[in-house]
């Protein structure tokens, strides 16, 4: 009878593809879970990008860069 031999490394691997696995699943179907529901109009898509509310105008980098010379 042959017995497979699992070291800590191995072990160590299979459990993070295994985590990982799961956080790709979870992540995932959460994003299409919103665009479903996006696309039946049961929750609205939102407008609003992560750094819309960073509001630096182009004139305000010039100002500063000539005053730091």
């Amino acid at each position: 009878m042959h017995f497979l031999y699992f070291d800590p490394g191995l072990g160590a691997m299979i459990i993070q593809a295994v985590v990982a696995a799961v956080a790709g699943v979870i992540l995932f179907s959460k994003n299409l879970m919103y665009k479903i529901k996006s696309f039946l109009g049961i929750t609205k898509p939102q407008e609003d990008d992560l750094f819309d509310d960073i509001n630096i105008e182009d004139s305000d980098i010039e100002n500063k860069k000539s005053s730091d010379d």
